[in-house]
């Protein structure tokens, strides 16, 4: 029977549901959050640090959080996570229905669910491969499920239910983010458990921290499969910073105009996802990648030259097509390679990465647009993912990926052929 035939386990529809829960609440918060955060203050300043305070854990502690997810057990460390989030969530729902919140603890909250975020995400890329006996075909059928649903609830649902709950009380959406976190948690406590990685030789978190890292830089493919998305958010951020100012002063679109412009980027979203499988089998990951790349950077070509609204929701959405298409494959090429004991630290290091890029994309579209056009960050930002496209199309080729991929299933199958003698050399010591 071939790998396409085979079913997903069954613990794969509880993590599914679990990260769906997750993510219609991050979709409430996504909305919620920066709204809560207008009560308090209309500082931009203060508005743009409780923004930031959520993305500051993965460029602290990115590569030191996916060493120490890679020592523990990844069950434990997602439904611990979560369960810390719901907790968490109940001190500012407390401080909003007694009218107390203040930007410092909405700044501290954000940092904080960011943090579980990293343990949580970083632990659930990290089980998957596990959960699926590193079967490329399962992996990429699962990641396209599970980013499809991410996409929908955070997307689609979360973002209305959020404003909605948000004016029954301040204090609403915060608990229904936290019910998500609850439901998620006992989700993924009932998974079914996964031996642990074979363990390395004693050494420091920090030099642990280094060796993942190293492994990412020393290997083409895994590199880049880890700069697509850190020159993509630099390119993608700074479209990000004038896209709204872009809309209304070029387009002539409203502010409800607006949210449909960004629906029809997640709707291309979903499509990309969906169709991610068939891309990957009919062209080989490699050049499937590559193709998704040069989309991405034509659609936003496309947007920097549209004449209305029409033409620039195509162009969206056809890049977010191209982008859910990456964010399925990239993943589960990785989950298939990587060594089961690295693949927390390669996974971190690959987000941080892409993380730490981002705020220069923001910086390189404002400047742009100030100093030349509002167009200007655009068709820059086509020509970087353009270029990044020539960049990795020989670094993520069908033939490194097969080579790859022929590599990991040999070590899989070494490991499982010693795994009897050790067992055999156990029971004569005892």
């Amino acid at each position: 029977m071939t790998s396409d035939a085979r079913k997903l386990p069954t613990g794969f529809g509880r993590l599914w549901t679990a990260q769906t829960v997750s993510s219609l609440g991050d979709g409430v918060m996504h909305a919620a959050l920066p709204l809560l955060a207008l009560t308090v203050t209309r500082d931009p300043m203060a508005l743009a640090v409780v923004a930031a305070a959520g993305t500051l854990p993965w460029l602290l502690f990115g590569v030191l959080g996916g060493a120490l997810v890679d020592r523990w057990d990844r069950r434990r460390t997602m439904w611990i996570a979560d369960t810390a989030r719901a907790a968490l969530l109940a001190i500012p729902a407390t401080a909003a229905a007694l009218d107390v919140l203040s930007v410092p603890l909405l700044a501290a909250v954000a940092f904080l669910l960011g943090l579980g975020g990293l343990f949580f995400d970083t632990a659930a890329t990290a089980y998957l491969p596990d959960l699926l006996r590193r079967d490329p075909a399962l992996l990429e059928r699962a990641n396209s499920r599970l980013r499809g649903a991410q996409t929908a609830m955070s997307g689609f649902a979360g973002p209305p239910a959020g404003s909605a709950l948000l004016a029954l009380g301040r204090a609403v959406p915060l608990l229904a983010d936290a019910l998500s976190f609850a439901l998620s948690a006992l989700l993924v406590r009932s998974l079914p458990a996964m031996s642990r990685p074979v363990p390395e030789v004693r050494e420091s978190l920090l030099r642990q921290a280094r060796a993942g890292a190293s492994y990412v830089f020393r290997d083409r493919l895994l590199l880049g499969l880890a700069l697509r998305p850190a020159v993509g958010n630099v390119a993608f951020l700074a479209v990000e910073t004038v896209l709204a100012l872009f809309a209304h002063d070029r387009l002539g679109i409203d502010t409800y105009g607006f949210g449909l412009l960004l629906t029809a980027e997640a709707t291309g979203g979903l499509l990309g996802a969906g169709i991610a499988t068939f891309l990957g089998r009919r062209l080989g990951t490699g050049t499937a990648l590559t193709c998704t790349a040069a989309v991405e950077g034509l659609a936003i070509l496309g947007l920097a030259a549209a004449p209305n609204p029409y033409v620039a929701g195509l162009a969206l959405a056809v890049c977010g097509a191209g982008m859910g298409a990456t964010m399925v494959l990239a993943p589960s090429l990785r989950q298939a390679i990587v060594p089961a004991h690295l693949m927390g630290r390669v996974a971190s290091t690959s987000r941080m990465l892409a993380m730490c890029a981002a705020p220069f994309g923001a910086f390189l579209g404002g400047w742009l647009a100030t100093t030349y056009d509002v167009r200007t960050p655009l068709y820059a930002a086509a020509g970087l993912l353009l270029a990044m496209t020539a960049v990795t199309a020989t670094m993520t080729s069908n033939r490194r990926v097969e080579a790859a991929l022929r590599d990991s299933s040999d070590r899989q199958r070494s490991a499982e052929n010693s795994r009897p003698a050790r067992v055999a050399d156990a029971a004569v010591s005892a």
